[in-house]
């Protein structure tokens, strides 16, 4: 059986050129670098909201209401679109009122500034729910045991909330690998 040649060209995956195979890499390289970047300080992000929404003051969970809601419903283009833009303009503005010089913010920097925010503001939701899911009755143990606040969410909380919470997690790694495209 015969089989063509242009079908099983392999030379256009070589690492130098004619072949695409280095491009390609350093792409897949671009998009992990964007997407772990991105879910890192997603996370970051996303414990401090939830923990600022279920323990804050009243004015702390107003203003991450406000994160959340209005980072969810704004499509990730156009926040990227605002940010890197606006946001250069913004921070060189700044700049220019102490004096000092101009900065050019690289693309990778920018792309992990706006993926990190808005799956800061999807994991803060995500990891709130979770810890509500943990049942009272084990916080309330840990109180009659005498754990300190701290000692209660490392060894109870924690622990309690991950089966809710790597779910909405995984979820949420998938869409960051799929927002490196933009």
């Amino acid at each position: 059986m015969a089989v063509d040649a242009g079908f099983l060209n392999l030379n256009l995956l070589a690492l130098s050129p004619p072949g695409w195979g280095g491009v390609l890499l350093e792409g897949f390289a671009a998009s992990l670098q964007l997407a772990v970047g991105g879910f890192s300080l997603g996370l970051m992000i996303g414990i401090a909201g939830a923990f600022g929404k279920l323990y804050g003051g009243p004015i702390l969970r107003d203003l991450l209401e406000v994160y959340t809601t209005v980072i969810r419903a704004v499509p990730e283009l156009v926040l990227i679109l605002l940010l890197y833009y606006a946001g250069t303009d913004a921070v060189n503005a700044l700049l220019g009122l102490v004096g000092l010089p101009r900065v050019d913010i690289s693309g990778l920097a920018a792309g992990i500034f706006v993926i990190g925010v808005v799956q800061g503001a999807y994991q803060t939701e995500v990891l709130r729910g979770a810890i509500k899911a943990v049942p009272p009755g084990q916080i309330e143990a840990a109180r009659a045991y005498g754990m300190s606040p701290l000692k209660t969410l490392r060894r109870i909380t924690l622990p309690a909330m991950l089966p809710y919470a790597i779910p909405g997690l995984s979820n949420l790694w998938l869409i960051a690998t799929k927002d490196t495209a933009l």
